[in-house]
């Protein structure tokens, strides 16, 4: 075996909230629906050209790979641009950039009316609405979010192939201690390195646009966009209490921990957390 193990993910329309519930909420299991937001002007109406005349002068903080690399530029942005400027990256380059957890509903909230809270489940955050966005090539390196909760992730533009693992795959994942980074090779995976590897089962599906992605709480994404893109993530608490406490100690606790540390040791901080992280 060279690769992972890797099962597709089911892709469903029409489901009903109850269905939804109990076939993939409920069991925490990942799910493709292929026409959530078929009703979202945003699906036809966010074209690239649109973005660039209406919001084209709105400033955007970009990432590259050294986002999850030891040091200086760990968890920090690359460099700052003009949101019309990246929009010609992303439909031209294969550059290594990548804006995520942008706020635009804030810069710009008439935007708002062009998405809708989905009905498919009745607790979502109306605060925390982000877009990611990425040029052709770019990879999202494997993680889960901080906060452990569900994601539904629409796609506007582009297609992209995503990889997901539960919670559970933590320690076969070699999980680092302090975030919740995983620094496996997912298209390579290296077996020697990391044995724990060959006992994986995961999800993988390219997802096109109008399609929305569950991810449930806790599950680790790789992200590789196929071409230039950028989608919509909405999100739901999960129904565990263990996960929200998880989330609020990552949050309160692991986070400041990991970041004081990679900037008084970088390298001896990223070696003690990868030697924690093989046992």
């Amino acid at each position: 075996m060279d690769k992972l193990n890797l099962l597709p993910i089911p892709r469903v329309e029409n489901i009903t909230p109850p269905d939804f519930q109990t076939r993939y909420m409920g069991p925490n299991r990942p799910v493709v629906f292929k026409d959530l937001a078929s009703s979202w002007p945003a699906t036809t109406k966010w074209t690239p050209e649109y973005l660039k005349q209406k919001y084209g002068n709105l400033r955007v903080k970009v990432y590259n790979a050294n986002y999850a690399e030891p040091g200086k530029h760990y968890m920090s942005s690359l460099k700052t641009m003009f949101l019309k400027e990246y929009l010609h990256l992303i439909t031209t380059s294969t550059e290594d950039l990548r804006l995520f957890l942008f706020d635009m509903l804030r810069e710009a909230p008439e935007l708002r009316e062009d998405l809708m809270l989905p009905s498919i489940a009745d607790r979502f955050s109306k605060r925390f609405i982000f877009l990611f966005f990425g040029c052709k090539s770019s990879v999202t390196p494997m993680h889960c979010d901080v906060d452990m909760f569900h994601v539904f992730h629409t796609v506007f533009y582009g297609k992209k192939r995503v990889v997901l693992f539960p919670w559970e795959e933590s320690k076969n994942l070699y999980k680092h201690p302090f975030n919740t980074r995983s620094y496996v090779d997912v298209d390579n995976p290296d077996f020697e390195k990391f044995p724990r590897l060959r006992s994986v089962t995961g999800y993988q599906e390219t997802l096109y646009p109008g399609e929305t992605l569950f991810i449930p709480s806790g599950y680790y994404h790789y992200v590789v966009y196929e071409e230039g893109g950028y989608a919509v993530s909405m999100r739901h608490p999960p129904q565990s209490l263990k996960m929200r406490l998880r989330g609020y100690i990552n949050i309160l606790m692991f986070l400041p921990i990991d970041k004081v540390m990679n900037k008084l040791l970088p390298d001896q901080w990223f070696r003690l957390k990868e030697k924690m992280a093989s046992h």
